[in-house]
């Protein structure tokens, strides 16, 4: 049976080419135009603290005080970054994808918490929902749906509209794993 990822590696494995272009820059000066362009419309794209974080990176300091103002994605990134910087071995594989059905759980348990009123679960999933949309395609409109999903709607049919087969999976489980939240 195929080792299942954790979060944090579902997240790693999201931003590999990021995580790894970062680490080869810190040891190659030369390709630090390269990873700039990255950083540069990772930060047009809202990743503002991400950016920042990465650059200190760059520029030499490697402790834990890094991760003190980021939340649980952007510690995860640079987390692996970190990590790769003292042993390339713990790097993501950048041909190995990250599974979008394994995030069904933890969407279905924050959009769960944020229907019942939690501020908390609502401005992760405002986030989130914000850089689903600037990705594009089935991740905007999962982005999309998800104040939708928070008002408690379940129609499967209206909520994957447009989207691809992978993106109605997606979707579908999302739904699936809210039905065992909402049965208990």
């Amino acid at each position: 049976m195929p080792e299942i990822p954790t979060r944090q590696q579902q997240i790693a494995l999201a931003h590999a080419h990021l995580i790894i272009g970062v680490v080869k820059a810190t040891q190659n000066p030369a390709l630090l135009p390269e990873i700039e362009e990255a950083l540069k419309v990772t930060e047009q794209n809202g990743w503002t603290d991400l950016v920042a974080a990465i650059r200190r990176i760059l520029a030499g300091q490697r402790d834990a005080s890094i991760l003190k103002t980021l939340d649980e994605e952007d510690s995860a990134i640079v987390e692996a970054i970190l990590k790769g910087l003292q042993d390339p071995s713990t790097l993501p594989a950048p041909d190995r994808q990250a599974d979008p059905a394994m995030a069904a759980p933890g969407l279905a348990g924050m959009i769960h918490q944020a229907g019942r009123g939690a501020p908390q679960a609502l401005q992760v999933l405002a986030g989130m929902a914000e850089q689903m949309t600037a990705v594009g395609g089935d991740m905007a409109m999962i982005g999309g749906i998800m104040k939708r999903l928070i008002d408690g709607e379940r129609d499967a049919d209206s909520l994957s509209k447009g989207m691809s087969a992978s993106g109605r999976t997606l979707v579908y489980s999302i739904l699936e794993e809210l039905g065992k939240l909402e049965a208990h």
